[in-house]
């Protein structure tokens, strides 16, 4: 199974707390008393107080927020050598281990950063710098949000933790605790919240309701299989788990029933990040929309929602990809947006593996959306063609995503 952690790959909101021991901690912007000396700041004198600070899971993400008894400036707090970090703390004796702090935003941004460091005794490790998002509701906000491997937890197991302001000067810079003014703690004995394993629930059409692309401006691809469930398609879930790539399944419905192992398969699809899609009950002709094709949609769509006990899509692709502008809209009324594709091999037609790999590397670029089939018919082909296509789209760079990635389209997770 690929390793995502819960398939998934997103923000949590995070406000952190000042720890001594950061390197480049983040600076309060507190205004020295005596004002600056020249050629340099003066001693900033004790950093604000945490006056509130809180870290709760907000789908797969953790959100930590703090709250300071002063407005600050990461840049400014770099310069005063403050510093404002969570502060991950082992169970059994409180000790340290990890830290997540706030730096000031690049030199080309405007919002602050985070960095990961592990902590081992009073030392902490290389900062490194993590995905995460960091935003400031007010002057004396901070909120960060990531995913727990940021710190490197690999499973959404229980955290203890602190929020620290602290100024690293050398008479506080020796450890959590130092001298009466060196660093404030919230809350004043660290806290243990149980996280839960996130599960997805859904995805929310936006943008266009008929695309047959991403952004042209990413390097990015989506791979996107027909037809299934089938006989084969464990098989292309094998694949896609020994490359660590995701793909978007476009399901019959009439089939989960009959090959989707009682909807092991799909529930498989989820856990792996995968996406799966709408493509009707029964495989009908639905260009014409109305009620026949509403039909067609929405029990493909509770076929779906039934296996995976209770994920809904938001992506549909007409068999053939038959379309018009009364499909569109309707599909669009239902939750849905419509997806075509710009890469096409024919692999249905068994044209052989060598043409249906030139095919797809010869013509995907950025932003490509790849169909091929995983069920419908002998998928042979298809399946030995796969592992080298994902190999030479890696050596050019491409990062592999879902249809919902590509496009931005938000997840919904309970």
């Amino acid at each position: 199974m690929r390793a995502k952690l819960l398939g998934i790959k997103a923000v949590i909101a995070l406000v952190l707390a000042a720890t001594a021991l950061v390197a480049g901690p983040v600076a309060l912007a507190q205004r020295p008393s005596g004002g600056p000396r020249r050629g340099g700041p003066r001693s900033s004198g004790p950093p604000p107080t945490v006056v509130s600070a809180s870290l709760t899971q907000s789908g797969q993400l953790l959100v930590f927020s703090v709250k300071l008894s002063a407005s600050f400036s990461p840049r400014v707090a770099k310069r005063l050598g403050r510093s404002l970090c969570l502060l991950v703390e082992r169970r059994s004796d409180g000790a340290v281990t990890d830290q997540l702090c706030v730096i000031p935003p690049a030199a080309d941004g405007r919002r602050p950063r985070l960095v990961h460091q592990q902590v081992r005794g009073r030392v902490a490790g290389r900062a490194m710098l993590v995905a995460a998002t960091v935003t400031r509701p007010s002057p004396s906000e901070l909120t960060a949000t990531f995913l727990p491997q940021t710190y490197g937890a690999r499973t959404y197991a229980p955290i203890r933790w602190q929020a620290r302001s602290a100024l690293a000067a050398a008479r506080c810079a020796s450890g959590r605790r130092g001298p009466p003014g060196c660093a404030s703690v919230f809350p004043a004995t660290a806290t243990l919240v149980h996280l839960r394993v996130p599960r997805i629930a859904g995805c929310i059409a936006s943008g266009p309701a008929y695309v047959t692309n991403g952004p042209r401006s990413v390097h990015e691809l989506a791979l996107t299989f027909d037809d299934g469930p089938w006989y084969d398609t464990p098989q292309f879930l094998s694949v896609l788990e020994r490359y660590d790539v995701p793909a978007t399944f476009f399901e019959i419905g009439d089939q989960i029933s009959t090959y989707g192992q009682g909807g092991a398969v799909e529930r498989r699809m989820l856990a792996d990040g995968d996406m799966i899609g709408d493509h009707t009950w029964n495989h009908a002709d639905v260009a014409g929309g109305g009620s026949f094709a509403r039909g067609e949609i929405e029990s493909a769509a509770a076929a779906i929602r039934q296996a995976t006990r209770g994920f809904t899509p938001c992506l549909f692709r007409a068999p053939g990809g038959a379309v018009s502008g009364s499909l569109i809209s309707l599909a669009r009324s239902l939750g849905f947006t419509t997806i075509q594709w710009d890469v096409d091999p024919r692999d249905w037609s068994r044209p052989g593996v060598g043409a249906i790999y030139h095919t797809v590397t010869s013509t995907a670029h950025n932003g490509s959306i790849i169909i091929q089939h995983d069920g419908g018919g002998d998928r042979s082909e298809t399946l030995a063609a796969l592992p080298q296509e994902i190999a030479t789209f890696k050596r050019e760079g491409y990062r592999f995503v879902t249809v919902t990635q590509l496009l931005g389209q938000r997840l919904i997770y309970r």
